[in-house]
């Protein structure tokens, strides 16, 4: 196997295949890098990221499988439709749908990622514990409780520019808004030693960041809170924060602009990611209104990450 994209989301663990109904997956092939990317955003954007995990791995002689788990049945021609508006009629009539045990397919998905790198950090599922280098600092994420492997390229785009504004300077309180598996907030709390405050809207998600920082010890450091927004007292008592971290989307991101700059302390930084290319100026043009200055703007794998800075 060569590279892979993934995106993974939270469903519940399973605990054995006897007590655990089986999943739907869906699997075909696509020639080329380009098109099986375009495939797995058009459906991670389209389809309910709680119910879905989808990986597309490089395959001998340049083709590219792609694998889609479902932890409810899905609707067999919504995804084919997806799939014929990213890459033609000819790519979803030859998807494959099918059922496998809950067990087998969090193994099948992640068992073949390889450890990513990005600045100082460097993501790595637990079967790669053994090859995190002495001068990288190691992030676990446990296959099973997936949404977020560092593999896409937004998280990736997350952890460079984290390692930019750690290599200026040492923001006391840290907010990773949007935390899914908690990536974001462990490396910043690996980094600075220092308390982070992780948020999600999904109560799973929320579950799912503090074992994971747990497992990556800083379950002391990491504070994960479900919560909407900046409605919850958390922020208050947590802030003002000299940096902020938001791998979300573009609408709720341009949204909350005004309300993030009300929690940010003077010269705080902000990174932004979740971006097609074609959104980036729009959001950016939001925390312009709001207070912020571009610093960067980064391109991993067809998405945008914004790093701002509060006037």
């Amino acid at each position: 196997m060569g590279d892979a994209i993934t995106k993974l989301s939270p469903l519940d663990p399973p605990v054995t295949a006897s007590d655990s109904p089986p999943v739907t997956q869906a699997t075909f092939a696509i020639g080329d890098e380009r098109t099986a990317s375009r495939i797995v955003d058009a459906i991670t954007e389209s389809y309910p990221s709680h119910d879905l995990a989808i990986a597309a791995f490089e395959a001998p002689g340049g083709r590219w499988d792609i694998t889609m788990h479902f932890g409810e049945p899905p609707d067999q021609d919504f995804i084919r439709s997806l799939v014929t508006d990213t890459a033609g009629e000819a790519a979803a009539s030859s998807i494959v749908f099918g059922t496998v045990e809950t067990k087998d397919w969090v193994k099948a998905s992640l068992a073949d990622l390889v450890p990513v790198s990005a600045g100082r950090f460097i993501v790595h599922g637990s079967h790669d514990r053994d090859r995190v280098p002495t001068n990288k600092l190691g992030i676990e994420i446990e296959a099973a409780l997936a949404f977020g492997t560092g593999h896409h390229g937004t998280t990736r785009g997350c952890l460079l520019l984290l390692d930019q504004v750690l290599n200026q300077r040492t923001p006391k309180r840290v907010l990773d808004l949007g935390s899914g598996t908690g990536v974001l907030a462990i490396a910043a709390a690996k980094a600075l030693r220092r308390r982070v405050l992780a948020t999600d809207i999904d109560f799973r998600s929320v579950i799912v960041a503090s074992e994971n920082a747990h497992l990556n010890g800083v379950g002391t450091l990491v504070e994960a809170v479900h919560a909407t927004g900046f409605h919850a007292p958390d922020f208050a008592a947590n802030g003002p924060f000299g940096l902020v971290m938001a791998n979300i989307l573009a609408n709720p991101l341009r949204r909350l602009a005004p309300d993030m700059a009300r929690h940010l302390a003077p010269h705080a930084f902000v990174i932004l990611s979740g971006l097609l290319p074609h959104q980036a100026n729009s959001v950016v043009a939001a925390y312009r209104g709001a207070g912020l200055k571009l610093l960067k703007r980064i391109q991993i794998d067809g998405w945008s990450s914004l790093l701002m800075q509060r006037r």
